[in-house]
């Protein structure tokens, strides 16, 4: 006699396993469901990543490339075409290109602060704020300054920009002391130092024919500044004091751009806004003017030591002056409040002086260049 009984059980506790199972199954994918709907609406709360477009690494490149090279010409120069060869390479650029790059390396400089990257993403706690950040600094880009960060980030970028053009001041002097030194009988310079240049009509026009083309951004340049301003690391910066507001008009902009790309507000589609951002009015009329200064520099000058003192004062000098007056806060003066103090002070009869008596030595007469460096209004 066959039993079948406990075969029914096994297949009613297999049954009863299974849709003990199922329900676990059920169970664990409906809270693997909720893990997933919880992450996304966290994800939809964070800005998006940090995006900024490839232009301004490009702008910016071309800043740095361009016065890192300029800040290498020392003087010492062993022949004329080595002054005539420094003069060619230091007046090749565009003044709104360098005068844009300028504004487009602050901002990458600025997005290498966490203390600013961090806390504009965490001032756009959702989407609505996000919105209103962006619109704000959109519509005002001093607006940028308030948010939280913007001191770190303004320190940041003033101590990277004092660093260049401190380098290019000393190379400046090193250029104009030399223009000076290689008119010395003593200097085995002086001969051709001394002598006037043969093409002087010529070596102006290839000036000026340098100073109206583009500068190219260096690939190499443009992307390790791209993947600074994504990364926020490597460009070497360290911590520096922070710089309280105001601050100069391109650090203004440079930390909107930056606020901007922070909240993923800089991409491809933020061109318009970007290309806007990167306009500064009083470095681009500083390197145009210093343009004009050189031209009629290198008019004026005959003597190889005077293109010298040309490069180094117009192109070197002028370059680290108008970054200084673009970038760096002006010094602030303050005094106390005017006091009024009365004091009787029995007046002395007024003296006579005496008459100075004839120079008898005779003045020296300035050299051209004691001339040029002396300035117009002198």
């Amino acid at each position: 006699m066959r039993f079948v009984l406990p075969r029914f059980r096994v297949s009613l506790a297999a049954v009863v396993a299974a849709g003990l199972l199922a329900g676990c199954a059920s169970a664990e994918a409906e809270a693997e469901a909720a893990r997933i709907a919880e992450a996304a609406a966290i994800a939809a709360r964070q800005p998006p990543p940090v995006a900024l477009n490839d232009s301004v690494a490009q702008a910016a490149s071309v800043y740095l490339t361009f016065t890192r090279d300029i800040a290498t010409i020392q003087g010492g120069f062993a022949t004329p075409d080595a002054v005539q060869s420094a003069l060619r390479r230091g007046a090749a650029y565009d003044p709104d290109q360098i005068s844009r790059g300028l504004v487009a390396y602050a901002s990458i400089l600025a997005l290498q602060s966490p203390e600013f990257v961090s806390g504009v993403r965490g001032a756009a706690s959702t989407p609505e704020a996000r919105r209103q950040i962006i619109g704000r600094v959109v519509a005002d880009p001093a607006y940028a300054s308030t948010l939280p960060g913007a001191e770190a980030a303004a320190g940041l970028i003033i101590s990277m920009l004092e660093t260049d053009i401190i380098a290019l001041a000393n190379a400046a002097d090193t250029v104009e002391t030399d223009a000076y030194t290689i008119q010395y009988a003593g200097d085995p310079r002086s001969g051709w130092g001394r002598a006037s240049s043969p093409d002087r009509e010529g070596r102006l026009q290839a000036v000026k024919d340098l100073s109206a083309r583009s500068v190219l951004p260096s690939a190499e340049e443009s992307a390790r500044l791209y993947a600074a301003a994504h990364g926020g690391s490597g460009l070497g910066t360290t911590a520096v004091r922070t710089r309280r507001p105001p601050y100069a008009p391109s650090v203004t902009n440079a930390l909107a751009m930056a606020a901007l790309a922070a909240l993923g507000a800089a991409g491809d589609n933020a061109r318009a806004n970007t290309d806007a951002l990167q306009y500064d009015r009083a470095s681009q009329d500083c390197l145009a003017s210093s343009k004009l200064n050189l031209f009629q520099c290198l008019a004026a000058s005959r003597p190889a030591y005077e293109d010298m003192f040309c490069l180094g004062r117009h192109v070197m000098r002028d370059l680290a002056t108008c970054a200084r007056g673009a970038a760096l806060p002006s010094t602030i003066v303050t005094v106390d409040d005017p006091t009024q103090t009365r004091i009787e002070v029995p007046r002395p009869a007024p003296a006579v002086a005496p008459r100075p008596e004839p120079s008898t030595t005779p003045v020296p007469t300035p050299s051209p260049t004691q001339r040029l460096n002396a300035g117009p209004n002198r």
